[in-house]
């Protein structure tokens, strides 16, 4: 395999009924998402948020304080996927996920800061579906796939 591209930074699952992110050194995946995040087996196309920390670098440049979770993210990397295109592989540790679209901006990041929405329009995130389920621990590399690879 190629060289990593990049590690995971934290990772995050939302529970239903609760606002606040928890944080996980570990989470399993299955073809509907991250087991036991509260978007589980809604929508498979949008089923895990991976999130760069760049957007949190971008959001800190311009004074605004936000921890790590705050853009609802199940995976934050350290790489930034926001320009690979729709249909990208990503393998992290022994989990492959597939870009399925582009995060759009929520209403609720505005509560944070009224300029996040605009300072984070394209640079959010990006929804990915599973194409091979797995574990996902805190640390593990990335690589990227071959994005036409079946």
């Amino acid at each position: 395999m190629s060289n990593s591209i990049g590690h995971v930074v934290e990772l995050f699952i939302s529970k239903k009924n609760e606002d606040q992110r928890i944080s996980k050194t570990l989470i399993e995946i299955d073809m509907d998402g991250v087991i036991d995040d509260k978007f589980y087996a809604k929508d498979v196309e949008r089923a895990i948020l991976l999130t760069s920390t760049s957007s949190y670098d971008l959001v800190s440049k311009n004074n605004i304080k936000i921890s790590y979770g705050a853009l609802g993210e199940n995976i934050l990397i350290d790489y930034n996927p926001y320009d690979l295109p729709i249909g990208t592989k990503v393998k992290i540790g022994k989990v492959v996920i597939e870009i399925s679209q582009n995060c759009t901006i929520c209403n609720h990041l505005s509560s944070i800061d009224k300029r996040v929405p605009t300072l984070l329009e394209n640079d959010r995130g990006v929804f990915v579906k599973v194409i091979e389920a797995g574990f996902i621990e805190k640390g593990d590399k990335l690589y990227l796939l071959d994005f036409l690879q079946n």
